[in-house]
């Protein structure tokens, strides 16, 4: 088999295994978070929705450490552009009705969802790197908006229990210690092949990136980003097809949250992050211009087919520029 190939073949394989192990991490790490009597929301809040973050973040760190930090900022950017054009448009689209969203998101989520796009945008294009301090602000930022989501769910369930004083609790879910040990191992195994994923996902990417003299931001923006957007495509298309649109869309709009202020913040930690020019000028306008979008569409808390088919357009036009086939 032609070297090359090879190559690719181990960018498929590593990408694919990536992903796939987060699933099982994630899955496992829910049942043992359960088991050990954490509320469903919390365990939702924390480990679901980072857990689908795992991928983006687990690749950054090694673009980090072999010497390819350009990746971080393009897979982000990639990443959340595939979240909203790709992901919330496919799910509109096969959607059995259309998306309604009931639950409150103008007052906290939306907002930041796109002040977290416009922050991003203007710590890029300051000096086309971010520093060290404005990664600790990223970071920062993400454990306040962490805090408020914890204190307002006690909130709304001290409410309810007063509202329900008389009602039953519902019973906690059993767990056999044989079934806690299974998903032990599991976390244990997934979470090696997520670091073997990782490792060999960014080894084949510069490979590749050499053989072609293609810039290792411009596959990072593009075929990792696709494939470590893959869970919250998986995620999403089986909340909408479910009629869970609340859990379709806030399973984006969270995961692009966590991208910005935790996926670039603490790789910025460890090192300060380059981004090229050609990000600059396409990708971040692209990025802006899809959660604007996203803001506006929400407004009336719904999504229809023909805004998933506008999302979808976006992402076919921004993928063929980036490659320069249109």
């Amino acid at each position: 088999m032609d070297s090359f190939l090879l190559i690719l073949l181990v960018f498929v394989v590593s990408l694919a295994t990536l992903v796939k192990a987060s699933d099982f991490f994630t899955d496992a790490a829910e049942k043992l978070g359960l088991a050990m009597g954490l509320p469903s929301f919390i365990v939702g809040v924390t480990i679901v929705s980072m857990g689908t973050s795992l991928p983006e973040l687990l690749s950054s760190l090694f673009g980090i450490f072999q010497g390819a930090s350009e990746v971080v900022a393009s897979n982000v950017i990639g990443s959340n552009i595939a979240n909203i054009c790709l992901v919330v448009g496919t799910a509109a689209i096969i959607s059995t009705k259309i998306l309604r969203v009931m639950y409150d998101l103008i007052s906290v989520d939306l907002p930041l969802f796109v002040g977290s796009a416009f922050l991003f945008a203007l710590m890029a294009s300051s000096d086309n790197t971010f520093t060290r301090g404005e990664s600790l602000i990223l970071v920062i930022g993400y454990i306040v908006y962490l805090l408020y989501i914890l204190k307002t769910s006690d909130e709304a369930d001290e409410a309810d229990e007063a509202d329900e004083a008389d009602a039953l609790p519902p019973p906690p879910q059993a767990f056999s210690s044989a079934q806690v040990l299974r998903q032990i191992l599991i976390l244990v195994l997934s979470g090696l092949f997520i670091f073997l994923g990782a490792k060999f996902t960014i080894d084949s990417l510069i490979q590749i990136s050499d053989r072609l003299n293609i810039g290792k931001d411009i596959i990072a923006v593009s075929a990792i980003a696709l494939g470590t957007s893959l869970p919250e495509l998986m995620v999403t298309i089986n909340a909408a097809m479910k009629g869970k649109a609340e859990l379709a869309v806030g399973n984006v709009i969270g995961s692009n949250i966590f991208n910005i202020f935790v996926v670039m913040g603490v790789p910025g930690l460890i090192k300060p992050l380059p981004i090229s020019e050609s990000m600059l000028t396409q990708s971040v306008p692209t990025l802006l211009a899809a959660s604007l979008l996203m803001f506006f569409i929400v407004q009336d808390n719904k999504i229809t087919i023909w805004e998933g088919w506008l999302f979808i357009m976006l992402y076919a036009w921004f993928m063929g520029t980036t490659f320069q086939v249109i």
